[in-house]
C-alpha cells in the first residue's frame, strides 16, 4: 500500500534494527485519512470471507480495525490489557508478551462478544514475532470461533511472525512488509524483489 509506505518513510523513525517508531500517524497521533484507507484495504481483502467480527488488542490496533470493521459492517472487539471494573469473570483470557514494552500482559475479551460460529478477522498494527497474534488466536479458539485471517498494518518480515502463522494455516495480509531497518532507513520487501528482477 503506497500511501502507508509513504507515511512510514516520511513520518516513521528507525530507532534500531528491530524498532520502528510510528507514533506520528498510527500509535499515538492518528492520521485518520490514512486509517480510512487502511480500513478499506483490509475490507477489500476480506470482503468474501464471511467476517462476522473484527478483533484487535488495545490500543494501537483500534484505529485501523475500526475502519475495517465499519466497512465490513461487522462489530469491532478489542482485547483489554487491563481488566475493567465493569467486566465480570465471564471472560476469555490469554497472555501476550510485548517486545517493545518488555512485559507480559493478560488480555481479556468478554464471552458475550465472540461466539461459536463467528468468523473473526484479527487486525493489528505490527506483526513481528507473532506474540499478539498467538494470544488473539487463543481467545478465538476458546470461543470455538474461527479465525478468518490476519490484517497487519506493518509487518517486520525479518522476524518470524508470518512464518509461524502461515505454518499453522492462517492467511496473513500485510499492507507494508519491511525487509530491514538499517542506518535510519526502512527497506520494504516488495521493493527489494523489484530491484532484483
Amino acid at each position: 500500500m503506497e500511501l502507508l509506505k509513504q507515511a512510514i518513510r516520511e513520518k516513521g523513525k528507525v530507532l534500531s534494527s528491530d524498532v520502528l517508531k510510528v507514533d506520528y500517524f498510527l500509535n499515538h497521533q492518528i492520521d485518520t485519512q490514512l486509517m480510512i484507507e487502511i480500513g478499506r484495504e483490509f475490507a477489500e481483502l476480506y470482503k468474501n470471507d464471511g467476517v462476522t467480527k473484527v478483533l484487535t488488542i488495545e490500543s494501537s490496533g483500534i484505529a485501523p480495525s475500526l475502519m475495517a470493521a465499519h466497512t465490513l459492517e461487522a462489530p469491532l472487539i478489542f482485547a483489554r490489557k487491563k481488566k475493567s471494573l465493569t467486566m465480570n469473570n465471564d471472560v476469555y483470557v490469554s497472555q501476550v508478551y510485548s517486545f517493545t514494552k518488555r512485559e507480559t500482559n493478560d488480555i481479556t475479551v468478554s464471552k458475550d462478544f465472540i461466539k461459536e460460529g463467528d468468523r473473526v478477522l484479527i487486525i493489528d498494527d505490527f506483526l513481528a514475532n507473532g506474540q499478539a497474534a498467538k494470544g488473539l488466536i487463543d481467545i478465538v479458539n476458546q470461543a470455538k470461533a474461527e479465525v478468518a485471517g490476519f490484517g497487519i498494518v506493518i509487518e517486520k518480515s525479518f522476524q518470524d511472525g508470518r512464518i509461524k502463522l502461515e505454518e499453522d494455516g492462517y492467511r496473513v495480509e500485510s499492507l507494508a512488509r519491511i525487509h530491514a531497518l538499517k542506518n535510519g532507513q526502512v527497506y520494504f520487501t516488495d521493493e527489494l524483489s523489484k530491484a532484483k528482477s
